[in-house]
């Protein structure tokens, strides 16, 4: 899922059209404040941001989704009409992945964000998460192991997903509650290990479980180390 921040209502329209048209799915932000509350949202994948933005910037919204650790590798790509150097320099200083220059048209929007995605995450290939014979597709929303599907809920796959988009990163109870559930559902902190050890049994069969592993004291990774 892709995050536009961007207070322009015709430009917001344009871009989620284009995506969509590709078949990416999109939500929309008008401002900075309204794009941080919706990061929080399961699936979001990467953020285009206006760099002009009502209150605050586009720029300062990237710098802060960089010193946050919960969301310091997710793609960024900057949209704005400032095309100098040293503005570029700037964005790319801070971390953003791309930069494209107003006025662009819908096919290099499109061109620059699969570009992105693939850059970004080099293991994904064809909206295909694969480790090993472990393959996630997310567009068929179906995990096949050995080329066999396995059946899984609808919180195992969002929990896979996260962990595997995220590959060696380590994330407490509180924040997987947040990016897998979201805030505005309450549950308890124990039932991340519920689904983590259904998650571990429907792996173990081909021996990917070991793959979910505990960090004792803190929470869980996805990891092949």
């Amino acid at each position: 899922m892709i995050l536009i921040v961007e207070d322009e209502t015709d430009i917001r329209s344009m871009i989620k059209m284009a995506l969509a048209r590709e078949g990416f799915k999109c939500i929309e932000a008008e401002d900075a404040e309204t794009a941080i509350a919706h990061l929080d949202r399961p699936g979001i994948e990467l953020l285009l941001i206006d760099w002009m933005l009502p209150g605050m910037s586009g720029i300062e919204l990237a710098r802060r989704i960089r010193l946050d650790d919960l969301y310091k590798k997710m793609p960024l790509i900057m949209l704005t009409a400032r095309g100098e150097e040293h503005d570029k320099l700037r964005s790319f200083e801070i971390g953003i992945d791309d930069y494209i220059t107003k006025p662009f048209s819908p096919r290099e929007l499109v061109a620059r964000v699969k570009a992105v995605k693939r850059r970004t995450n080099p293991d994904e290939e064809n909206n295909k998460l694969v480790v090993g014979e472990l393959c996630l597709d997310t567009g068929a929303q179906r995990l096949l192991i050995d080329k066999e599907e396995i059946h899984m809920g609808p919180t195992e796959y969002r929990l896979l997903e996260h962990l595997m988009r995220n590959p060696d990163q380590v994330f407490t109870r509180e924040q997987l509650l947040d990016r897998v559930w979201g805030r505005d559902v309450y549950v308890e902190d124990r039932t991340v290990d519920v689904h983590v050890l259904r998650l571990r049994k429907l792996l173990s069969p081909k021996g990917y479980s070991k793959y979910v592993q505990t960090v004792r004291g803190t929470g869980y990774r996805f990891s092949r180390a």
